[in-house]
């Protein structure tokens, strides 16, 4: 199931919610119970660096693929 960002057209408050993506009625808001939007949300992903490459291999061992993906 989904998770919507929505903002409060009365009140401004934002929530998320995890809604049925065939559902097309907005929540009401949890804070003041008025109608919501949904709002444009985008996703975040972290690049973790666990090491650095000297020579050829990896701090963290060999590279399996034979390329480094610290370089």
């Amino acid at each position: 199931m989904p998770l919507f960002e929505y903002q409060c057209k009365a009140c401004g408050h934002r929530f998320e919610e995890l809604q049925n993506s065939t559902e097309t009625e907005a929540p009401l808001c949890p804070k003041c119970k008025s109608k919501t939007e949904r709002q444009f949300s985008t996703f975040s992903a972290a690049i973790h660096d666990g090491g650095s490459c000297d020579s050829g291999s990896c701090s963290t061992g060999s590279c399996p693929t034979g390329t480094c993906p610290f370089s």
